[in-house]
């Protein structure tokens, strides 16, 4: 899963680094609203505007964390 949303976000965001440890200050509200209609859409998930916090989009491994824990509710 980890692998899948990198390349989903890498070809989302082609100007982010998406390993960065600190990617929710690389975007912008666009980046963050792409974020999270890229993840709803692959995963089947709702992701709403509450989701877009710094703890859950700071790297790669809270985004996944994020989306497994959409995805057992």
């Amino acid at each position: 899963m980890k692998e899948r949303i990198k390349t989903l976000l890498e070809e989302a965001l082609p100007l982010v680094d998406v390993e960065s440890d600190f990617l929710f200050s690389e975007l912008d509200s666009l980046g963050v609203t792409h974020i999270l209609m890229t993840l709803s859409a692959e995963y089947g998930i709702e992701l709403e505007a509450s989701d877009a916090t710094p703890k859950n989009l700071r790297n790669i491994d809270s985004i996944v964390a994020m989306v497994k824990n959409k995805l057992c509710k």
